[in-house]
């Protein structure tokens, strides 16, 4: 080991086990998330000088909402997982697929299935696609935070190697002996914190009143967060770097940005006025 690395802090990667029923930190991280996230969410939706009148959901809407999303995000960060970065494996192992406990989640895939989830609810309850988009961006950088520092607890995406300019390196147990960035705290910092606060920002000054416009400064700063992040980043080792020495996370990350800059330029030229819950909109008129 380097003379200046800091040890790694092991931790017991299950939070709590009693007999043979065990919680890991990983799932108490998306417990927690989405529990958060409710209630951040509920907060939003009952204040209504920040929708200009009634929010286009009501907290009751958001409550039956909870669960489709929770199945999007598993279905789709599992999806992810599989066709992104492991899909030889599990062409050979199909099997392995559903098993969820030994880990494999994709960001990327996630954020899709919350997009169906979304759009399908949106559709079926005629409340406004883009709000409710809205509304559940703002709250995502709240689940990233705690996933990340799961990751870290977990000792799992540990970052490139670092030179002694990085005090803070560490040498992770399962990465050899070299000092590694913690990118897991780097991203939990950007993708969780400042994003979190960028958006906290933009709603107190008047961005719901714009359906879109969080969801697209959402893509924007949650693809260039990801692809800072992903220079101090270990590529995964079944796939190492790609095109151009780029890593599968800058890939997926790049079209979210370009994505996003249009939705916020979409958004800022549309100004909907927020419209009460329950108002009968064709499928067609939701994200307009």
């Amino acid at each position: 080991m380097s003379l200046f690395a800091i040890a790694f802090p092991v931790f017991d990667p299950v939070a709590v086990a009693i007999g043979p029923f065990v919680i890991r930190w990983y799932a108490l991280a998306y417990i927690g998330g989405i529990l958060l996230g409710w209630l951040y969410a509920r907060m939003l939706l009952q204040r209504e000088r920040l929708w200009g009148g009634p929010a286009p959901v009501t907290p009751v809407q958001f409550d039956d909402f909870i669960l489709w999303v929770t199945i999007g995000i598993i279905l789709g960060g599992r999806a992810g997982y599989v066709l992104f970065y492991n899909l030889d494996f599990f062409i050979a192992h199909p099997a392995e697929i559903f098993e969820l406990w030994k880990g494999g989640m994709s960001f990327h895939g996630g954020f899709m299935g919350c997009v169906v989830a979304v759009f399908l609810f949106g559709w079926k309850n005629k409340v406004s696609i883009a709000s409710l988009g809205d509304i559940t961006c703002a709250v995502g950088p709240i689940g990233l935070f705690l996933g990340r520092i799961a990751n870290f607890i977990n000792g799992e995406l540990w970052g490139r190697p670092a030179d002694s300019s990085v005090p803070w390196a560490m040498a992770f147990p399962n990465a050899g002996p070299l000092p590694r960035h913690p990118s897991q705290l780097y991203e939990a910092g950007l993708e969780g914190l400042a994003l979190f606060v960028i958006l906290a920002l933009m709603i107190r000054a008047g961005a719901l009143k714009r359906p879109g416009l969080i969801i697209g400064a959402f893509l924007a700063f949650y693809g260039l967060a990801r692809i800072t992040s992903e220079f101090f980043r270990e590529p995964d080792p079944q796939l190492g770097f790609l095109w151009g020495g780029m890593t599968m996370g800058m890939l997926l990350s790049v079209p979210m940005v370009i994505a996003g800059l249009i939705v916020m330029l979409w958004a800022r030229r549309r100004a909907v006025a927020p419209q009460p819950s329950g108002v009968s909109t064709k499928p067609g008129e939701a994200l307009k």
